[in-house]
């Protein structure tokens, strides 16, 4: 960042100081995912020792127009910026809006009296992957001297997949990440990019690697097979060794593998990018015991998004908050459905020929699964489908509303190449009369019910050539 954009934005987070300062009755309001949850806890973790009296409520987006100021000052973080908050701005009480996503209002760096938009926007920094909603809330909180809430902007910014393309973190989430480094509280490791560092025996973890399909892919028998021709134990013991366990020269093994496997499975053009897809850095939260998921960021967002999926982001909050006792355990139980859960849609989407091949998309319509984890299976389900094309899921939002929610996944080597699907999405949500948008390699949309089939005919063409 440019000193003079680090000067004005340092301005604009001193005037942030001052108002939660004067503020005596705070309301937060916050996003209802990982990242959301994260925010919130760094500004209820820092209001706690400020012993500023307040209240915190995660939300989806669609319920902000409902919401009304009653307090001295309202926060609102990870949301707000791409929202209209009209009745806030001209009430009385005082806002402050801590969001990373592409700002509705052009207020550039200004505030107006008791209303103030911090956004990284503003200052020509890209929120998609330099920092997130929790770590613009951490930035806050560092001006009060809290740098020991440094390990929760990570874990954020690894909730909100903004590693997923360079497989490390970036711009203010480096200096975030330095924070934890330089107080202990986080390390950064290179290694493989495989899920279940520090809980998943090795030839699990190995089963789920990647989005393109190879031999291992959903097969732990030749996991198995794959580890012991490279000489690989995968027990310590009587104990499962997780990928944790491993030394540089047994990983470094695995790494030639993964690549040598997966350049004879992908066209030329995305060889050059297989090594990104095979490594990248993980950080571990350095007080957290080993092999718990909590030890792993990429693990520990999970177990939040399993509490924000299942409508039960308070007991993330405590999770955060330091709770180690009945939060946890609740964490951990909601974590275990989640995955049977998932395991049983995955199932029937598998089981009955439910995904459909367009051109240059496919789909699968999944309603009767719940809205808040249509995304996962949709990333899960990848790798039984054709890695080479998005794929997209469709189902019911719920709550009385009769809006579709669609949500998309592709292999990350689709976007090494370029293709920005968030962006797509987006514009062809709002030619049959909804919205969306998101990341590269993940992102969603609201569309009206009766759409679906114009939506793909829309979106298959526009993906003509572009794939």
């Amino acid at each position: 960042m440019a000193k003079a954009q680090n000067g004005i934005m340092n301005k604009a987070f001193s005037k942030a100081h001052h108002m939660v300062n004067e503020a005596e009755d705070v309301k937060i309001y916050s996003h209802i995912d990982c990242d959301g949850i994260s925010a919130g806890a760094i500004l209820s973790s820092a209001l706690d020792r400020l012993e500023i009296d307040h209240e915190i409520e995660f939300i989806s987006l669609d319920k902000i127009e409902d919401l009304k100021a009653e307090n001295e000052l309202t926060i609102f973080s990870d949301l707000g910026s791409g929202q209209n908050l009209d009745n806030f701005y001209s009430s009385l009480s005082k806002v402050m809006i801590l969001d990373h996503h592409p700002p509705l209002r052009d207020i550039s760096h200004s505030s107006n009296g008791g209303f103030i938009e911090l956004n990284p926007h503003h200052y020509n920094i890209d929120g998609s992957y330099q920092i997130s909603g929790g770590g613009m809330a951490y930035l806050l909180a560092r001006t009060f001297g809290f740098y020991d809430l440094s390990w929760m902007g990570v874990l954020s910014a690894v909730g909100d997949m903004q590693n997923s393309l360079s497989g490390k973190l970036l711009g203010l989430n480096q200096e975030i990440l330095k924070d934890g480094v330089n107080n202990n509280l986080v390390k950064s490791i290179n290694d493989l990019s495989i899920y279940g560092r520090q809980t998943r025996s090795l030839s699990v973890a190995l089963s789920y690697f990647g989005d393109v399909k190879l031999p291992i892919t959903n097969n732990q028998n030749e996991c198995i097979l794959l580890l012991k021709k490279l000489d690989i134990p995968t027990k310590n013991g009587r104990k499962n060794r997780p990928l944790c366990d491993l030394s540089i020269d047994e990983k470094r093994r695995i790494f030639s593998e993964l690549v040598r496997m997966l350049s004879r499975e992908v066209p030329t053009k995305y060889v050059k990018h297989i090594p990104k897809l095979v490594s990248g850095d993980s950080y571990e939260f350095l007080e957290e015991k080993k092999y718990s998921p909590l030890r792993d960021a990429s693990e520990f967002s999970t177990a939040i998004n399993a509490c924000s999926r299942h409508k039960s982001p308070k007991i993330a909050l405590k999770v955060l908050k330091g709770d180690r006792g009945l939060a946890l355990d609740d964490m951990e139980d909601l974590t275990l459905g989640h995955r049977r859960y998932l395991a049983q849609k995955m199932d029937w989407v598998r089981g009955d020929d439910h995904i459909v091949h367009l051109k240059n998309l496919q789909y699968f319509e999944g309603y009767g699964i719940k809205s808040e984890v249509i995304g996962t299976i949709a990333g899960m389900i990848l790798s039984y489908g054709d890695w080479r094309k998005p794929i997209i899921g469709f189902t019911e939002i719920g709550d009385g509303k009769s809006d579709i929610k669609v949500s998309l996944r592709c292999s990350r080597l689709l976007a090494f190449e370029g293709i920005h699907f968030g962006r797509i999405i987006r514009k062809v949500a709002e030619k049959v009369g909804g919205s969306g948008g998101g990341h590269s390699v993940a992102c969603g949309a609201y569309i009206p019910t009766s759409s679906t089939d114009k939506f793909l005919k829309i979106f298959d063409a526009a993906l003509e050539g572009v794939i």
